[in-house]
């Protein structure tokens, strides 16, 4: 069914189909409307599910933690200082091996306040165990939650989708919302190997001693290690399903691209006006868009981006007092290449906050990188200069 509909609802038409017994959730902007979509469809009985109603974000990720664990398949959404609120229960959703959808519209930290996008809310969350996808349209955030549900519930991981603030959650879309007959034969009922069962007693999250704690972490890491796979097979699945497949990665024009720029998130779909515009005028420039974060698709960004040239990678978030977290990840993934297959890397931190990452912005930082005008590699800030900055001493005004 076609429907012309805002990235939010999308987020909630996709819950609909992937049919969650509990969904408990508490409002922030720009996240509300998802839980007010859901509600009503709850309302209705288009959703045969328990809404809870909480006072909190940490209560609401609490109660998909309790209602998981005891089998029901659960969604929650949140946003920036929400998802903070979050940040003590979120280690425990992943530690416990719940296998918990959240939706997070990037919303940036206060303060100073702010209800626009960046990526620092859910970045900060990056070492939790979660698993992150970042989309770029109404569609993808469709498609990505339902995925998501499948991708969790194979190796019991939690799920961040995470999408736009306003560009995407609020941007309305022509989107193609599944049947939900093709949905329920392509995510099947959860059913959890390890769960709260009164016919067969046993205790779920006990203290564990120094010689089982590292193990059960290592599982963990395992289990991301598979997820990698996952993603990638159920991506094919859906696309065989629906003409839509998904990988870890989006490449663009990048088959003889000396120039590439990594990006994730909306920012890529402007990005490729711009390299359509680079290519018109002979510059060979490609785009790679980062869709799966957690778990870190290391190996095949590194296969992608060796021999390149020169690589801008844009991050809308900042690790202070280092690199965007993108710059960090990806320089990682590219130590292991041989000195002359690295390529030249520059990192460039823009949109913070949810400002306008335009055309002749990403023109300007492509171009002074290709023409030598940009020559350290090193990170640099897409902002006006502010008296002070050179001793940290800049206060807000």
């Amino acid at each position: 069914m076609r429907m012309v509909i805002k990235g939010n609802g999308a987020v909630a038409h996709a819950v609909r189909l992937a049919r969650p017994q509990v969904i408990s959730a508490y409002p922030i902007t720009p996240q509300t409307s998802i839980i007010e979509g859901i509600a009503s469809m709850v309302a209705e009985g288009k959703i045969d599910a328990r809404f809870i109603k909480v006072e909190s974000e940490h209560s609401a990720l609490a109660g998909c933690i309790a209602a998981e664990s005891a089998g029901a398949r659960t969604f929650t959404a949140t946003s920036a200082q929400g998802l903070a609120l979050m940040h003590e229960v979120i280690h425990w959703a992943a530690g416990a091996r719940l296998p918990i959808v959240l939706a997070n519209v990037n919303r940036a930290m206060a303060p100073g306040w702010s209800i626009w996008t960046d990526q620092t809310d859910s970045l900060s969350q990056r070492d939790t165990g979660w698993m992150q996808v970042y989309c770029q349209s109404a569609q993808e955030v469709v498609d990505s939650v339902i995925q998501a549900y499948k991708v969790s519930e194979r190796v019991l991981l939690p799920t961040m989708v995470i999408l736009d603030a306003f560009f995407l959650s609020h941007t309305y879309e022509d989107v193609e919302v599944p049947e939900p007959g093709l949905v329920d034969g392509f995510l099947p009922p959860l059913d959890l190997p390890q769960k709260m069962d009164l016919e067969h007693p046993a205790a779920l999250g006990n203290l564990v001693f120094p010689d089982r704690y590292m193990e059960f972490r290592r599982k963990m890491d395992l289990a991301h290690q598979v997820a990698l796979g996952v993603w990638d097979e159920v991506g094919r699945e859906w696309g065989e399903l629906t003409g839509r497949p998904y990988g870890l990665v989006e490449q663009y024009r990048m088959d003889d691209a000396e120039l590439v720029l990594v990006t994730a998130a909306t920012t890529a779909s402007t990005a490729r006006v711009v390299i359509d515009a680079l290519r018109d005028e002979g510059v060979a420039a490609g785009l790679l868009r980062l869709r799966v974060f957690r778990p870190f698709p290391a190996d095949l960004i590194r296969t992608i981006l060796a021999d390149r040239k020169k690589v801008v990678i844009l991050d809308r978030n900042c690790s202070f007092g280092h690199h965007g977290i993108f710059h960090q990840e990806i320089k990682s993934a590219l130590y292991e290449l041989p000195a002359g297959q690295q390529p030249e890397m520059h990192g460039v931190i823009a949109g913070l906050g949810g400002r306008d990452v335009t055309v002749e912005d990403l023109r300007g930082m492509l171009m002074g990188v290709w023409e030598g005008r940009i020559t350290k590699p090193v990170t640099w800030w897409n902002v006006l200069e502010a008296k002070g900055a050179e001793t940290g001493a800049v206060a807000m005004g």
